[in-house]
């Protein structure tokens, strides 16, 4: 019995330590091949290297390994939460693993209804990637998603996903959906077929990035502040940053945390509303009610036979 314990002891450690050493490899690489700023430095992701290809380099940039990173930890989180689950939870943990799921099925029945019931782990991916993403400025690291790309390739997912389940009843019911209201209408409502992942995308990554840069412009403003009060005190007392300490991190809780959560859960929310919205669910239960009534003529007309 102490054996079992300590081995379980033994992989919360390891699984603790999943969780924690891809954001310091992240740090560490950080450090390692990107040059510190001078002043203030608004810029993209940085460029590691870049794997020549026939059709072109493909840059490995800060935003991909970043991306990595953030997908392992949070493959650790998981295995930690649902490490030695029980019929009945005695954990902290298990507790708190089930009402994230408990929480993320209801918020899918709600805006989904009952059919897309199987979305529960997408979403809950969504939500979680998306909002650890951001929240890796808190460390200091560049947040993936203050980076168009990814947010695009999110957006480009979702259109797919979108597509799919409005040709549920086939090309042809699709096609006529965008004469709906009126024919007139049909520039229009093709134009705002594209234009979703497009707001998607550019609505996410805008709001990453702008809370990024104004935090940055934030801190050297309250530097300067500092210098302006304090830089007429002789020696070591005229370099502190006075009013760089705390009120950054009052500040970093709005743009940071609450922005970046709040993100997660917007861009969660237009993918169910969008996916559900899509679905012609009328149309398409009707039609699985007359296949499914003319199987059953035709089952027994066999047994007839």
């Amino acid at each position: 019995m102490e054996k079992l314990k300590n081995n379980f002891k033994l992989t919360d450690g390891l699984l603790i330590l999943g969780m924690i050493a891809p954001i310091a490899v992240g740090a560490l690489l950080k450090i390692l091949f990107i040059p510190a700023a001078e002043g203030v430095e608004i810029s993209g992701a940085h460029i590691f290297f870049t794997i020549p290809l026939p059709l072109g380099g493909l840059p490995i940039t800060e935003t991909q390994v970043n991306q990595w990173l953030v997908l392992i930890s949070l493959f650790f989180l998981c295995r930690y939460l649902t490490h030695g689950l029980k019929a009945v939870p005695d954990k902290n943990r298990q507790h708190l693993a089930e009402w994230i799921v408990e929480m993320t099925e209801k918020l899918v029945k709600d805006n989904m209804g009952d059919y897309f019931a199987d979305f529960a782990p997408f979403i809950g991916a969504v939500l979680g990637l998306s909002a650890f993403s951001s929240l890796l400025s808190l460390t200091g690291l560049f947040p993936p998603t203050s980076d168009l790309n990814v947010t695009a390739g999110w957006a480009i997912l979702v259109f797919f996903l979108i597509t799919y389940y409005k040709m549920k009843c086939g090309p042809v019911q699709y096609l006529k959906s965008f004469a709906e209201p009126v024919p007139f209408l049909a520039p229009l409502n093709v134009i705002s077929e594209f234009a979703t992942p497009v707001s998607m995308a550019f609505r996410h990554y805008g709001n990453i990035l702008s809370g990024t840069v104004i935090s940055v412009l934030l801190a050297t403003a309250l530097q300067g502040l500092s210098q302006l009060v304090l830089g007429w005190l002789p020696g070591f007392l005229g370099e502190i940053p006075l009013f760089r300490i705390g009120l950054p991190a009052v500040f970093s809780v709005y743009f940071d945390i609450f922005s970046g959560c709040l993100q997660a859960f917007i861009f969660a929310m237009l993918t169910m509303l969008y996916v559900a919205g899509g679905f012609p669910a009328e149309e398409y239960f009707k039609r699985q009610k007359l296949k499914n009534s003319k199987k059953t003529k035709l089952i027994r007309n066999s047994e007839v036979m």
